[in-house]
């Protein structure tokens, strides 16, 4: 050993070790952000578009025809209790009215575009579901679950959105308890409907729709 060997410097200083660890954090933090960002960003409200309206080429608004005006769901969904898709008006069904009503309005001139063309409107789709997941109308209909339970408060929204996140955790939790959400037969269109003492319990409701005693989280009831 040469002398003078001792006092030779350190190529890295005491901070080397400091910032090796942070680094080593910092790199970590990011690899477990990103891997939960990737899995719960489609369980997001952004992501599934909850209570962001949706354009559409007439300003549809439930908020004056169906509170305002107390027109019956049925109106338009007319295949609501008889099919599996709720169904959307055709063009004659709003000119039932504006053929006598805002006959000249420019809000309109869509709507009376396509009655003299024979052309739908194409409405731009709000509630949606996958491909790979069977959901019939009539059915829920048929075992007393009211619009709402689904489509939360439509009768106020000026510009229809949707209300509810719809992902598969949120259909198991009623799957799993249905006969919260069933309601009286009479009220299942009646959007100011809540749940009072005289409401027949969820059992007795449960009991007059015929809801089978059976497993109704199993795969193959929607995914078929």
């Amino acid at each position: 050993m040469h002398e003078g060997d001792g006092d030779m410097a350190a190529i890295f200083g005491p901070a080397a070790n400091l910032a090796a660890k942070v680094s080593l954090i910092a790199c970590g933090s990011l690899l477990v952000g990103g891997f939960a960002l990737w899995a719960l960003w489609p369980r997001t409200d952004y992501a599934r578009n909850v209570r962001s309206a949706v354009a559409q080429p007439v300003p549809f608004s439930h908020q004056h025809h169906v509170a305002g005006l107390g027109i019956d769901c049925r109106f338009c969904h007319s295949a609501v209790e008889s099919s599996a898709d709720a169904a959307l008006p055709p063009t004659s069904t709003c000119m039932t009215c504006h053929s006598q009503i805002w006959t000249n309005a420019q809000l309109l001139e869509p709507v009376r575009q396509s009655l003299a063309t024979n052309t739908p409107i194409t409405w731009h789709q709000v509630t949606d579901l996958p491909d790979y997941v069977y959901f019939n109308h009539s059915v829920h209909i048929a075992k007393g679950v009211g619009c709402q339970s689904c489509h939360g408060e439509v009768a106020t929204m000026p510009m229809t959105y949707k209300a509810k996140p719809l992902t598969m955790e949120f259909c198991l939790d009623c799957h799993r308890n249905p006969g919260q959400q069933l309601r009286p037969r009479e009220a299942l269109y009646d959007t100011q409907w809540q749940r009072t003492p005289g409401t027949p319990a969820p059992a007795e409701l449960l009991r007059r729709y015929h809801v089978p005693d059976r497993n109704l989280t199993d795969c193959s009831l929607c995914h078929r």
